[in-house]
């Protein structure tokens, strides 16, 4: 299995004044943007973080999942969430050629935590022999910084203050998070029980 991220966050779109102010950096001085660039780079590596730990995607940008098997032929649950809209599903031809799957063969179940391809007949399309299939969808809470839950926003102000403020460091343990931050995203870890059925 294998996902992809096949459009970016654009920059513009990220709160680069409002982390200043949080981290209540000067301005009139004829320097403001002179730091932007590093404290966008602090700013996505924080919701990268953020994204990798609780598996929900901040701001709505397109993806492609490739995979050889379907773990359960009436519903494969996605690898993030939240999901908005299935764009296609293709299938991936040993020779690497592709053939589209008819949209009616197939449905979003929208969840918070657990979106899923449904089939909407008894099963899903027959992935080929040595092919896979390929998912493509929009995930995201929307395209708007405003559009994330407000805990989640403020977990990505704390992290990407923690990076700022220890840039230098190096004898940080991997993976190092700080417990305020761990708090605010507790809730939206995925639990997940056992081996089947599910990611």
């Amino acid at each position: 299995m294998m996902l992809i991220e096949e459009t970016m966050v654009p920059d513009a779109v990220l709160p680069v004044d409002e982390f200043k102010a949080h981290l209540r950096i000067g301005s009139g001085f004829g320097t403001d943007t002179l730091q932007d660039e590093v404290l966008l780079g602090f700013l996505r590596a924080a919701m990268a973080a953020i994204e990798a730990r609780t598996g929900k995607m901040m701001l709505r940008r397109d993806f492609s999942w490739s995979l050889t098997m379907w773990r359960d032929l009436s519903a494969q649950a996605l690898p993030v969430a939240p999901v908005q809209v299935i764009t296609s599903l293709e299938m991936v031809l040993r020779d690497g050629s592709r053939d589209l799957v008819a949209n009616d063969l197939y449905w979003l179940e929208q969840d918070q935590s657990r979106p899923r391809v449904r089939s909407v007949g008894a099963c899903l399309p027959s992935i080929p022999t040595a092919g896979s299939v390929v998912v493509n969808f929009q995930a995201g809470f929307g395209e708007a910084w405003g559009d994330i839950p407000a805990d989640l926003r403020q977990a990505v102000m704390l992290l990407a203050a923690h990076y700022y403020e220890y840039r230098q460091e190096t004898s940080l343990s991997d993976g190092c998070m700080p417990f305020g931050v761990s708090s605010l995203i507790e809730r939206y870890k995925v639990i997940r029980l056992g081996t089947g059925g599910g990611r």
